[in-house]
């Protein structure tokens, strides 16, 4: 079976159209099992195009593994995640999905609303040299290879989205848990409730993009897999220094196939062993935007604390107010005793029985007993209340 020839990139019958009439090389993909979608391609010169390719020509065109593709799949949920490939660096961290090669950067949801600022950055910055990222030393302005600075799009990107969420969560919050503190009601504990629940997304989002970062600089082995540029440049030496040595004989040609052979099946960090790329520009870019993203993280463990600190405090009040509660329910039950003593004398005198007190024909014996008993249980209640304040019952 033939395969279907490859149109060129900018071939406006591989761009998404509007048409009902799908192009012929769909249908073969279709017929193979493989999907394509619209990929944003942006050159290092700045010019960008929309490109409808599948998953095995990305593969071929950046060595990327399937594994590494489902990455950057929308469908599937993956933490932030830096990758260095041989040929390619796979960019994961929130929004952000690209992959990015020495020459070119491919972007897979560039129709994303919250991808657009990030776009439109790289395209503009990409566009002219002298907008780039460098680095200036004393003799001269050395200017970042193309996947330095388009990674440092990708963190500024990422660390600008971040820190906007966590001023805006600072902005509702600190109000909101002052007003709680004055006023506690069923409105301002779910208002509260719903801060808290954003506070622990927003930190969990960074705290993975920091460690991601974290781990980049504590591995130089990883972070020499990052730099494209210069592994692509001592490859090329590497392909004129062994065209030189074809001509030495063909025994050596044979040792040096052999070598290659050998180098390819071992793993991408084997194949750095001979060669140690300057991470030194990638150590410091890395270092730059650790210090931002964790300057966000102690803004939000900050906050933490003191949503802590008004529950601590919160629940400080509600104590009080259950204690106060139970005092009230204390003295209340004293009364009920004391009254309940004063009707077991009632109880008495009204039993049904003759005696020589019921055969006065005045009422003075009547009102004496009466206040008496009356007087008699406020003494009780008296002696009760004063002796739950001594022992620190009451207060």
């Amino acid at each position: 079976m033939r395969s279907p020839m490859k149109a060129p990139a900018d071939d406006p019958r591989h761009r998404p159209a509007a048409a009902t009439t799908a192009p012929p090389h769909s249908a073969a993909g279709r017929r193979k099992g493989t999907t394509s979608r619209p990929w944003l391609v942006v050159s290092d010169s700045g010019r960008s195009c929309l490109e409808e390719v599948g998953k095995h020509s990305i593969m071929r065109r950046t060595g990327l593994p399937a594994r590494d593709l489902r990455i950057l799949d929308p469908l599937l949920s993956y933490p932030s995640t830096i990758l260095g490939r041989e040929r390619a660096i796979v960019v994961n961290l929130e929004h952000i999905k690209a992959i990015i090669t020495a020459t070119e950067v491919l972007i897979p949801n560039s129709r994303d609303p919250m991808a657009a600022p990030f776009v439109r950055d790289l395209q503009s910055r990409d566009s002219s040299p002298s907008g780039a990222p460098h680095q200036a030393s004393e003799s001269s302005v050395k200017v970042l290879p193309f996947e330095f600075r388009v990674l440092e799009i990708c963190l500024e990107s990422v660390c600008r989205c971040l820190e906007a969420e966590t001023l805006t969560l600072e902005q509702e919050a600190y109000p909101a848990l002052d007003e709680l503190t004055s006023k506690i009601s069923t409105l301002n504990l779910e208002h509260v409730r719903h801060l808290k629940s954003r506070l622990v997304d927003i930190s969990g989002r960074v705290q993975k993009v920091r460690d991601e970062l974290e781990h980049l600089l504590d591995d130089d082995m990883d972070m020499a897999e990052m730099c494209l540029t210069e592994k692509l440049a001592h490859q090329h030496s590497g392909e004129c220094l062994s065209g030189v040595e074809v001509d030495n004989g063909a025994s050596q040609l044979e040792e040096d196939r052999d070598e290659v052979f050998k180098d390819e099946t071992d793993s991408s960090h084997g194949s750095l062993a001979a060669f140690k790329p300057n991470i030194q520009e990638l150590e410091m870019l890395l270092e730059a935007y650790f210090v931002q993203i964790d300057g966000t993280l102690n803004k939000l463990s900050h906050l933490k604390e003191y949503v802590d600190d008004t529950e601590d405090y919160i629940n400080i009040m509600l104590d009080e107010k259950q204690n106060q509660l139970l005092q009230t329910g204390v003295m209340i039950t004293t009364a009920t005793v004391v009254v309940t003593a004063g009707i077991v004398v009632v109880s008495i005198f009204g039993m049904n029985i003759g005696i020589s007190l019921f055969d006065v024909p005045t009422f003075s014996q009547f009102w004496e007993t009466t206040f008496g008993t009356i007087g008699g249980c406020i003494v009780l209640y008296v002696l009760a209340i004063g002796l739950g304040m001594r022992s620190g019952l009451l207060q």
